[in-house]
């Protein structure tokens, strides 16, 4: 906060930068959420070079923010670490928010998160966001090794602990008395206070991601944004909305609820062309289920693939929650979709086996809402 900011003030700029804009005749603000997908015959370094295309392709026709998300041991996603590729995209953007969707806390030192998205604030101004997660984005063993302990529940369970640390770090506000008092998040808050010190006391805004209540209800507590997991968890999706909003306590962030729903959309310019991307999608998900992660299959490969009756039913179930087809079909379904869910921003995540199939989907739905071509950023400077 500057001297002269008043606390009202300095809400309204965190609300700003939590609220979206809408653009063309989209419902609500339209966001990116990205998993890096790595595809069968394609290494992460080409899945890294479609994330910045994406990135661009994105920006350049007026989506809000575009979020990568934490996971772990999956040969196809590519996004082991979020700020990592958050730098990376910086390099690469000018005004686009860019953000974790998300980082899943109890895999990490509160400490060290606070640091990275300083470091992150730093290149990148006033553009990024940090998404919290408590899952641990893997397989059981993984965790156990990312964390070093077989306690994985305890984690979850010190969630809100956890979160606490966290947002005391990034405020540098732990009381007098505690035993961090004296450690500081670097970059971070206490530089501007440092004899000499110019730099930003600004931090980036915090967010709860979840795909079931636990998350909806303490977001809707502590007054913060919400980003719920449609895309994987669609039957819960009303209810965890319902709980955060009657749970919504207005804080120093928000004085009203603020809820992104992640939807799996994929558009493409021939309908065909979308059912065998989808398909491909569903085999992928069913290996993953059934602890056989892989790269994502070609269509080619899950047309070829013989299903078991039990495969068949969970494809079936899944694809049901699925946005998919010509991008006039795509936008009718994201229309009905923020009609039944009332949320707030729409982040879409756009899987396929190709690169320039992902980037032409974002394409296609930025024309079917007539959202603006080529606006003229600001470059930000550090």
């Amino acid at each position: 906060m500057t001297a002269d900011a008043t606390p009202d003030a300095t809400a309204d700029a965190t609300a700003d930068e939590i609220r979206g804009t809408t653009q063309g005749t989209a419902p609500v603000p339209l966001s990116v959420l990205d998993l890096v997908t790595v595809g069968s015959g394609h290494t992460a370094t080409d899945a890294l070079r479609t994330s910045v295309a994406l990135s661009r392709l994105t920006e350049s026709r007026g989506f809000h923010r575009y979020w990568v998300a934490e996971h772990h041991s999956m040969p196809g996603v590519a996004s082991s670490s979020p700020a990592v590729i958050l730098a990376h995209l910086a390099a690469h953007t000018h005004r686009i928010r860019l953000g974790s969707g998300g980082v899943m806390l109890p895999n990490h030192a509160p400490l060290v998160i606070a640091e990275q998205f300083g470091t992150l604030e730093a290149m990148a101004p006033g553009r990024i966001d940090l998404g919290l997660g408590r899952a641990p984005g893997t397989d059981g063993a993984t965790a156990a090794a990312l964390r070093r302990t077989e306690r994985l529940n305890e984690g979850a369970d010190d969630f809100p602990q956890q979160l606490a640390e966290l947002t005391r770090f990034l405020d540098d506000d732990f009381p007098d008395g505690h035993p961090y008092r004296r450690i500081h998040a670097i970059p971070g808050p206490i530089q501007s206070t440092s004899p000499g010190g110019v730099q930003s006391a600004h931090r980036p805004p915090v967010w709860l991601l979840g795909s079931s209540g636990f998350s909806a209800r303490l977001a809707g507590v502590l007054g913060l944004p919400f980003a719920f997991a449609h895309h994987f968890s669609a039957q819960n999706t009303v209810p965890a909305l319902d709980l955060y909003r009657e749970s919504f306590q207005p804080s120093g962030v928000l004085d009203a609820p603020y809820a992104v729903i992640g939807v799996s959309a994929l558009a493409t310019d021939d309908e065909n062309e979308a059912r065998r991307q989808v398909l491909a999608m569903g085999l992928n998900m069913a290996r993953l289920r059934s602890g056989r992660p892989g790269l994502f299959p070609a269509p080619e490969e899950a047309e070829a693939y013989e299903f078991s009756p039990m495969e068949r039913e969970f494809i079936s179930s899944w694809m049901t929650n699925i946005v998919h087809g010509t991008a006039d079909e795509v936008r009718t379904g994201l229309d009905d979709l923020q009609k039944r869910t009332v949320a707030d921003e729409l982040m879409l995540v756009s899987h396929a086996h190709r690169g320039d199939l992902r980037l032409r989907s974002y394409e296609l739905i930025a024309d079917a809402y007539g959202l603006p071509t080529n606006p003229n950023p600001n470059p930000a400077t550090v």
